[in-house]
């Protein structure tokens, strides 16, 4: 089933019981983080933690915990132009829209178009490769609107 939700953290604690992984204060804060977030690196994450006064944890601590979850497909991830770590709490199948001059990212929800272009894929051969999936990146900046007076 195809859902366009990140995980709550009653599903959370679920899937790191999955992974015999116990639910820490501090996973569980940077799940928190995330939900909120959305796509994050380790630096977002722990300025969040800190500016709610949330789990007391180091920026590596916070890396460690997003590496493993990525590690674990809890999580995606994704580096930007910037050569920076961002993570991605939503692991269902969507596009991404790369902000180029802020470095953010944002979901385009389009099902229809995943599913096209998965199916065209699915007919083409690629010489001395096997495809394993499809992840689409649009690349744009935020537009400026010009108010006349």
């Amino acid at each position: 089933m195809n859902t366009h939700k990140c995980p709550t953290i009653e599903e959370f604690r679920i899937i790191l019981k999955q992974h015999s992984l116990k639910a820490t204060p501090q996973r569980l804060a940077v799940h928190e983080a995330m939900i909120e977030l959305g796509h994050a690196s380790a630096d977002m994450v722990t300025e969040t933690l800190t500016a709610k006064g949330k789990s007391k944890v180091t920026v590596a601590s916070v890396y460690n915990i997003l590496t493993h979850m990525a590690m674990l497909g809890i999580y995606d991830y994704r580096l930007s132009a910037n050569n920076k770590m961002y993570f991605d709490v939503n692991t269902f199948k969507h596009i991404h829209l790369y902000d180029h001059e802020n470095h953010v990212f944002k979901d385009v929800i389009d099902d229809d178009l995943v599913a096209i272009i998965e199916s065209h894929m699915k007919r083409k051969r690629v010489k001395g490769y096997k495809i394993e999936g499809v992840d689409i990146q649009l690349i744009g900046r935020p537009t400026r609107k010009k108010y006349m007076m």
